[in-house]
């Protein structure tokens, strides 16, 4: 296994929110993990690795006054999930963000992100009857 690269925390994501093609209104896919500097979404296509693109997340109606927000992300690596073989899981790096979206994004973080959970459990952990 590849040692870490990331130098953000990130968490789990644990609401329904679509990310869509800014000017075509597709949808990109859903987010599924996130941490403050991008995000993990899983789309029924793959995407290039390294392209830049124009991006909108909806839903903010419960953590903001604003409906979405807007943004420019790069793709940094694109697999087939290895459970589903009609998904691809992407990951997102923010790239360019104005500094209310960014407030909002960081709520996102806060309100939906789910801290990851590590597996240190044993036998004894569990009521065997």
């Amino acid at each position: 296994m590849a040692p870490e690269k990331r130098k953000l925390q990130r968490r789990n994501f644990s609401y329904y929110m679509r990310v869509l093609n800014k000017d075509t209104g597709e949808l990109i896919g859903q987010i599924t993990d996130i941490s403050t500097g991008g995000f993990k979404l899983e789309s029924t296509k793959p995407i290039p690795v390294n392209l830049d693109m124009a991006l909108c997340i909806d839903q903010m109606g419960e953590i903001s006054s604003k409906s979405f927000i807007v943004f420019a992300a790069r793709t940094r690596w694109c697999d087939r999930d290895p459970y589903d073989p009609t998904i691809y899981n992407v990951g997102f790096q923010l790239v360019n963000m104005t500094p209310a979206d960014y407030d909002v994004f960081v709520k996102m973080f806060n309100a939906y992100g789910e801290q990851k959970q590590t597996h240190h459990k044993s036998n004894t952990d569990y009521i065997w009857g």
